[in-house]
């Protein structure tokens, strides 16, 4: 799993264009929206894309999107449980 949390590491940083950070700057725990790395619901939007195109997963419910989207970590999960 630890190869799929840095792939996604990088899958961010390119499809948001942080372009100032690299993978080693996100923690793996680290809180994605607010107070944490500070993504916004447009960056929600993208990272939703991000999973049904590369992962080929759709997130129907907006809370179950909330607790999915929280870190890396619970990104990596989702996809592992549902592959």
């Amino acid at each position: 799993m630890e190869n799929l949390k840095e792939k996604l590491k990088v899958e961010i940083i390119e499809l948001l264009n942080l372009e100032e950070m690299t993978p080693a700057d996100i923690a793996n725990d680290e809180i994605l929206f607010g107070e944490g790395l500070g993504l916004d619901s447009i960056d929600a939007l993208e990272l939703i894309v991000l999973l049904e195109k590369n992962y080929k997963l759709k997130i129907e419910n907006p809370e179950e999107g909330k607790k999915i989207f929280r870190s890396i970590n619970t990104i990596a999960e989702f996809i592992e449980s549902k592959q």
